[in-house]
């Protein structure tokens, strides 16, 4: 897992770190000392801790004209043990959503697990979004279902066509877009 880097290529079009309005803005990941993991493996130093014990983040783009961003994670999404969504919706999503973000598109791809609990703040998130959506992209087959079994796809856009997308090494422009006609046609 040490190996595994959120996606790099959209750097120079972005950096939360940078940014004032993100909840990342001034955040320092090191270059080279490996200080956080998930249960014993060691991840890379590039993704950001958000105060959950299993799960880690990366917000690679925003576009506030367009009101949408895109967050990466990896690890092990618990709300049963740790309340992550919680921890997200309070330390990262309400600070973003402040500055007029309510299209959010959540990269799966290393997700490695998902357990929920209560759906009370995915019903929160998304009645604050209103005409927003929460898209899900390239979520692992068993982390699909996870979805579905415990009805978190009631609050966010999952589907076969969402988790077949290649978009690490297109620009930004071409996931939002892409993202936004699927999830139109699931909306209307």
């Amino acid at each position: 897992m040490h190996s595994i880097e959120p996606n790099y290529r959209w750097r120079n079009l972005y950096q939360a770190k940078l940014d004032p309005k993100s909840p990342f803005y001034g955040y320092e990941n090191s270059e080279v000392y490996f200080t956080d993991k998930i249960y014993d493996h060691l991840i890379h130093p590039q993704w950001d801790n958000f105060g959950a014990e299993t799960l880690f983040i990366k917000q690679l783009y925003t576009d506030y004209n367009e009101g949408v961003v895109v967050l990466e994670f990896i690890g092990e999404w618990n709300d049963v043990l740790h309340n992550d969504i919680m921890t997200l919706k309070r330390d990262v999503l309400e600070p973003i959503m402040e500055e007029g973000i309510t299209e959010f598109i959540l990269c799966f791809e290393h997700v490695l697990n998902f357990h929920a609990d209560h759906l009370d703040y995915y019903e929160e998130w998304v009645d604050e979004i209103e005409d927003g959506f929460i898209a899900v992209v390239n979520a692992r087959p068993h982390v699909y279902q996870e979805l579905s079994n415990y009805n978190v796809d009631q609050y966010l856009i999952i589907g076969e066509d969402l988790n077949n997308l290649e978009w690490a090494n297109k620009k930004p422009s071409y996931l939002i877009r892409q993202v936004k006609e699927l999830s139109l046609k699931r909306l209307t």
